[in-house]
């Protein structure tokens, strides 16, 4: 089969590090928003059964469909307004309102408005954006030199001669330097790994004014936090995707999965970047089967559910932190790249990337968002300021 030969050891690679970051980055976080709505260790179980399911269905699907690493993820800020909006709010009004945000997510979806808003983004605001989210990945990977400078270090300098000889297998062969370090240094901690299935379990949604005032929010923060950044990921690397569909299947398989505990799905933005860059694949045409892999492990996160946890968790902090930045310098200086190329365009662009690589949220909306309107506003400006000089 085609699909078959256009495997390769760097995409299935792309697609472990794809799943190993975005799970070990925040999976603690959607432990508490979990358990901050009083979930037991069964329901928190079939949360991580339903994200995973979701997660792997929706990547490989769409990316088998479109040929495109169309990469999702749930939705981290997300998470984040469920654990200081839980206050009262029952887990059946909180399934009430994933499924209210399920379903703005779809309307806006198949309806093209999403994807109208989109085309109306510069492209130099949105890759401004986009580097702006991964810069603080690529600057952990010195952080983490300052609690395990050896094994960093040597994984840094693998990465650099490997780019320079072997390009296209730097981040497997980093990552497999890392491992073997820390197996070494006994870093890994696999004595905690248990053999444990998910068992889904269907909660009955109730719909109230809480359910409305947590979903609206929850569909906020996903559409300008976690879609946009995802839309910018694929445009900066030259994947022009139809977004309309892309969001309202999306939106479907949330829908579907939200009573078992799937709050929130959508497009990925700094795990994708590790499967759109040039170190997932040369050929770009090929860099699918990397979302393909991530897919698959997904699914089997969620299907054996605290085994899989125990066992990324098993890997050293300073080590997941150094592998995500390295495998986004590419990403990183192909933004900024793009950001600052025309002059014209160059101070809005600077300003969206250092609004949105401050970090600085309000009203519990992410600094994407924040960054994404300063650009917009001085881009306005600017060309506002140049049609009065003119006339």
């Amino acid at each position: 089969m085609s699909i078959l030969k256009d495997f390769s050891v760097s995409t299935v690679a792309a697609g472990f590090v794809t799943v190993l970051v975005g799970f070990t980055s925040s999976a603690v976080i959607i432990f508490q928003a979990a358990q901050a709505l009083g979930a037991s260790p069964a329901e928190i179980a079939s949360w991580i059964w339903a994200l995973g399911i979701g997660i792997g269905v929706t990547s490989f699907g769409l990316s088998l469909y479109y040929k495109m690493p169309v990469v999702t993820a749930w939705s981290t800020p997300g998470a984040a307004l469920l654990i200081s909006s839980a206050s009262g709010l029952s887990m059946a009004e909180a399934i009430g309102g994933f499924l209210i945000s399920a379903g703005l997510i779809i309307l806006t979806g198949f309806s093209g408005l999403f994807e109208r808003t989109m085309r109306k983004i510069p492209i130099s605001i949105a890759s401004a954006m986009l580097a702006g989210i991964l810069i603080k990945f690529g600057m952990n990977v010195f952080v983490a030199m300052t609690s395990q400078f050896v094994m960093v270090f040597g994984m840094f300098l693998v990465y650099l001669f490997a780019r320079r000889f072997q390009p296209r297998y730097a981040v497997m062969l980093t990552l497999l330097v890392g491992v073997i370090y820390a197996g070494f240094a006994n870093l890994l901690t696999f004595n905690v790994v248990q053999f444990q299935f998910a068992s889904p379990i269907w909660i009955m949604p109730v719909f109230s004014m809480q359910s409305l005032a947590i979903g609206l929010p929850l569909f906020i923060v996903t559409m300008t936090s976690q879609n946009i950044p995802g839309v910018s990921v694929l445009r900066a690397s030259g994947y022009h995707a139809p977004i309309s569909p892309i969001m309202g299947w999306i939106g479907i398989v949330n829908a579907v999965l939200a009573p078992l505990g799937a709050f929130a799905l959508n497009l990925a933005a700094i795990t994708a970047a590790i499967c759109t860059g040039r170190e997932a694949h040369e050929d770009s045409h090929k860099r699918y089967t990397a979302a393909l892999s991530a897919g698959i492990l997904y699914v089997l996160i969620g299907i054996f559910g605290a085994t899989i946890t125990s066992l990324f968790l098993a890997f050293p902090h300073e080590l997941i932190l150094a592998i995500a930045g390295l495998a986004l310098f590419g990403t990183v200086a192909n933004g900024l790249a793009t950001a600052l190329h025309q002059e014209a365009e160059r101070e809005a662009a600077l300003i969206t990337f250092l609004v949105t690589a401050s970090g600085i949220t309000l009203w519990g909306i992410g600094a994407a968002f924040w960054g994404l309107l300063a650009g917009i506003i001085a881009l306005v400006i600017s060309r506002y300021r140049k049609v009065i000089q003119i006339a």
